[in-house]
């Protein structure tokens, strides 16, 4: 059986330590390969590494920075069918969801590649007798991404593509349960001209992985994972003197008004909900109803749509693919049902129960059914907390105001949605709820890569987004100078503050 490694100094290579952990196809629960797990001494290994690559790297100019980054989205192109396959093997989403991953992934890529325009900096001549000022956005060193289980591709590719345009050097810690498109990507990174050194992959223990956010020769790190461990990276980095952006969980909600459309926003609602089985920190498993008569409609359209998803394996394709896959783990699947079971303990009407699904011929697979609560209350746990799997509640709010209470009220605030035709209440919702991103129509309001991607409140902690501009400020620190020169200007010494205009 085959075994995934690490990716350091350009090429793959197994831990010394012998030890690897078994990889599943959540789809059939089998093993379908291992992963490496590496020592502490060789996660030191690979900061090491990145950092001897730093100087040549960062000197490059930014314009062949690009270059490498253009053939390597050519060659992600290419390789589209072989990475969907992998992140559909060891994570479970369907065929067309691993490959919308992976072209939100590559629209990264894309903007990255522009970075000779991004870095530009700012000019401001004259600013005195003979003095000219400007600034440069140069790189921080060796950055670290720690990336979670439910984007395998796309959240390193939030990442990687701007620090390395940047000028950064960078190491990857993917997840244990789907590491293998991480070291595909590094290994396409080489074939498109990447030196040696500059993307690694480590494989560890996440008590090893600590030194990627305690080593003085890492600048900066990125995560994306629970808001429990957002926080403990954000404040132990911080202390270290590291840039920190850390994305954490969220509980996002839209809410459906009486004059919404009915239909379309049924469907919205399942994409945002049942898509990749609940796992995004973008779903959309809480609906507000504004009138038990909305949510009386919601429930009588959606019931059955949600009895007839097609649950299955996501390596089908075209007319046999399956509209959702299993979760990712057993532990996981675990933790979905314990939720189902404490919605129904807290008093939530359960119209529709995703527990006990059977999918024919795949018995030991990771799969939990379309479920649907009505009646949920802010006091109840399937509220409080994310669920990360395809459990949909349904809450009622007597009128707008009740229901935007209700949504700020929430700890998380990453995205949210209202759907609606009035234009006034639409503005509104945009201005006044506290989240990251907002959707008016439109169930998962995920930013395009030139914009930024980044909650609020405990979804979120850091100062900058991830991508689009504030990606490029997050790994580059800027640099003024203020120039003069020789030309008799400073005839006698200045001790007061300069004002040069």
């Amino acid at each position: 059986m085959s075994i995934t490694g690490n990716f350091i100094g350009g090429k793959q290579v197994l831990s010394a330590s012998n030890e690897s952990i078994p990889v599943y196809d959540p789809a059939t629960g089998k093993q379908v390969r291992a992963v490496t797990q590496s020592t502490a001494a060789e996660v030191e290994h690979a900061i090491e590494v990145a950092h001897n690559a730093f100087e040549d790297w960062a000197n490059t100019s930014p314009l062949r920075r690009a270059r490498v980054l253009f053939k390597f989205k050519e060659l992600m192109e290419q390789h589209r069918d072989e990475l969907a396959e992998l992140i559909v093997s060891e994570h479970g989403k369907v065929w067309s969801d691993a490959h919308g991953e992976l072209t939100r992934g590559l629209e990264v890529v894309e903007f990255a590649c522009g970075i000779p325009h991004l870095i530009k900096g700012e000019n401001s001549p004259d600013v005195g007798g003979g003095v000219d000022s400007y600034s440069l956005m140069q790189p921080l060193g060796v950055v670290a991404g720690i990336t979670p289980f439910n984007f395998p591709a796309m959240v390193p590719l939030w990442m990687f593509p701007i620090a390395l345009a940047c000028g950064n050097t960078f190491v990857l810690k993917p997840p244990a349960l789907d590491p293998s498109v991480s070291v595909r990507m590094a290994e396409l990174l080489s074939e498109a001209g990447l030196p040696d050194g500059v993307f690694n992959v480590i494989h560890s223990s996440n008590e090893d992985a600590e030194q990627l956010y305690k080593d003085p020769r890492v600048q900066a790190v990125s995560f994306v994972g629970s808001s429990g461990v957002a926080e403990h990276i954000y404040k132990t980095a911080s202390a270290y003197g590291k840039r920190v952006q850390a994305f954490g969980a969220a509980k996002n909600h839209a809410i459906v008004m009486p004059d919404a459309d009915l239909d379309a926003t049924v469907n919205a609602i399942m994409g945002g909900a049942f898509g990749s089985a609940g796992e995004r920190c973008m779903a959309l498993p809480v609906v507000v109803a504004v009138g038990d008569e909305t949510a009386d409609k919601l429930i009588a359209a959606l019931t059955p749509k949600i009895k007839a998803l097609r649950v299955g394996p996501g390596i089908q394709k075209g007319k046999d693919e399956n509209e959702m896959g299993p979760v990712v783990s057993a532990a996981h699947q675990k933790k979905v049902l314990g939720y189902i079971d404490k919605g129904v303990e807290e008093g939530a009407k359960l119209v529709i129960d995703g527990r006990n699904l059977s999918v024919p011929g795949h018995a030991e697979g990771y799969y939990v059914g379309g479920t649907l609560f009505d009646n949920v209350t802010a006091e109840m746990v399937i509220w409080r907390e994310e669920i990360f799997g395809p459990v949909l509640s349904i809450m009622r709010a007597p009128d707008y105001e009740s229901a935007l209470k209700l949504v700020n009220s929430h700890e998380f605030g990453n995205g949210s949605a209202i759907f609606t035709s009035n234009g006034h209440i639409g503005r509104d919702f945009v201005r006044n709820v506290q989240a990251g991103m907002v959707g008016v129509n439109v169930p998962v309001p995920v930013p395009m890569a030139f914009h930024s991607f980044g909650g609020w409140k405990r979804s979120v902690f850091g100062a900058l987004n991830v991508h689009g501009p504030d990606g490029v400020r997050f790994y580059t620190r800027m640099k003024t100078a203020t120039v003069r020169w020789p030309s008799g200007h400073q005839t006698v010494a200045e001790f007061s503050m300069p004002t040069l205009g």
